[in-house]
């Protein structure tokens, strides 16, 4: 191989030295949605957590965009910040959950949260490497990839199951929010007095 022909393909190749600027926006917004999931873990006010998980959410949907999955984009905006953070909020309410700083939301097992979590990082990162290696996705070429259609064939013909085990999981949640913020024993009525009858 001359040298001419060996500069011309790596001038076709794509390389990380000379990267665009999607790619750029592309990093600059998975930091910030890093940042704001990891304040979102780790803040002892759980309103303020439910935001940060709003704006981590939104990062995403804008990752999405980014790689030209509009209508995923779009969906992790319905579902997930739409529902998922609302029935979060609404958990809050129905359970009388502290509105300010919770001290007790710290159960003192952070190094093991944080062990679990770095385990977790550093298997799905060696994953994807050992994945997808050095193969290169022109999203420029090779047609639609996150249409309606092409998401809805691959979502119900492949993914079925875990589909309906998340639809499941936030019923689930939702029983379970309603389930705690009923009183067991010794309600009281709305004047304060016992709903057994006595004074």
């Amino acid at each position: 191989m001359s040298t001419a022909t060996a500069a011309r393909l790596a001038a076709d190749a794509p390389g990380f030295l000379s990267p665009t600027g999607v790619e750029v926006l592309f990093l600059l917004v998975g930091v910030l949605t890093l940042g704001a999931a990891v304040v979102s873990v780790t803040s002892r006010q759980l309103v303020h957590a439910a935001l940060w998980l709003v704006v981590a959410l939104g990062g995403i949907a804008v990752e999405y965009l980014l790689l030209s999955a509009e209508f995923i984009a779009w969906v992790q905006v319905l579902i997930y910040v739409g529902s998922v953070v609302v029935l979060l909020l609404f958990g809050l309410m129905l359970t009388k959950a502290p509105i300010g700083r919770s001290p007790g939301a710290d159960s003192g097992n952070r190094p093991v949260a944080l062990a679990v979590a770095v385990t977790a990082a550093v298997t799905l990162v060696t994953v994807v490497v050992d994945a997808f290696r050095a193969t290169w996705i022109d999203l420029d070429a090779g047609g639609p990839q996150g249409t309606t259609r092409v998401t809805g064939e691959i979502l119900f013909r492949h993914w079925v199951l875990p589909f309906e085990a998340l639809s499941v999981l936030l019923l689930a949640a939702l029983v379970g929010a309603i389930v705690l913020s009923r009183r067991r024993d010794g309600r009281t009525g709305g004047d304060g007095t016992r709903n057994g009858g006595g004074r």
